[in-house]
């Protein structure tokens, strides 16, 4: 269930990193609270996998997912640049993710 968790804070890491953009600098009020909602939750779920998964791992699983996911959005729906290399880069962070995971010490 810890990796479950740390799956969810990273889906909401997500989505309040795109949340900033959207909020303007915090002058848009209601990006600005999905923002801030979605931080917590983040913060939450990544505490509640933390209690049993290595927290080095936890967190670079948490960052990787969140880096990773929010590139593809920005080059998806803010036409950010979509180059070879940046790809490839994208793909090394989603196999040091896999790696990672496959190299916890933790079974839960």
């Amino acid at each position: 269930m810890a990796w479950v968790y740390v799956l969810i804070a990273a889906v909401f890491e997500i989505s309040w990193a795109i949340g900033l953009k959207y909020s303007e600098g915090f002058t848009n009020i209601k990006a600005s609270i999905f923002t801030i909602i979605t931080m917590i939750l983040s913060y939450v779920f990544l505490a509640l996998g933390v209690k049993t998964l290595p927290i080095g791992t936890s967190y670079a699983v948490w960052t990787g997912i969140g880096v990773v996911g929010t590139t593809i959005y920005g080059i998806l729906f803010f036409d950010e640049p979509k180059d070879f290399l940046r790809i490839l880069f994208i793909m090394m962070i989603i196999i040091g993710i896999i790696g990672l995971k496959l190299l916890s010490t933790s079974t839960k």
